[in-house]
């Protein structure tokens, strides 16, 4: 399966941003589908995930204001960001990971990688 991330742009604090992560080649019927950022000069981090069965975890930087969901046919993995924060300023990665929940927040677990959606957020 290949991942095509879309839906950055420059947002103002407080503003929302809704990320889309595409599946072309295959569903995420039997993945996890991770959402990661990587801020210039800094390493990429988890920022929320979603498993085939439909669980979802997020970071603690985001929880309460970032919301991961995905289609009913398993094609499309959402990332709802409100409440936008300067430190939120980041290159959004989405990718796919068969691994247990104990490493869903380790990048090195992902594959599959999307080229990534720049998300600047103004102060």
């Amino acid at each position: 399966v290949q991942l095509q991330a879309s839906g950055g742009g420059l947002v103002q604090t407080g503003g929302s941003l809704r990320l889309s992560c595409a599946a072309s080649g295959g569903t995420f019927s039997s993945y996890r589908v991770g959402w990661f950022r990587q801020a210039p000069g800094k390493e990429r981090e988890f920022v929320a995930g979603i498993k085939w069965s439909g669980h979802t975890s997020m970071a603690d930087s985001v929880k309460g204001r970032f919301t991961i969901s995905r289609d009913s046919a398993k094609r499309t993995v959402f990332l709802q960001m409100n409440d936008l924060k300067p430190e939120d300023t980041a290159v959004y990665y989405c990718a796919t990971s068969q691994v247990v929940d104990s490493g869903r927040t380790n990048a090195n677990n992902y594959a599959n990688w999307g080229q990534g959606t720049e998300v600047t957020v103004s102060s």
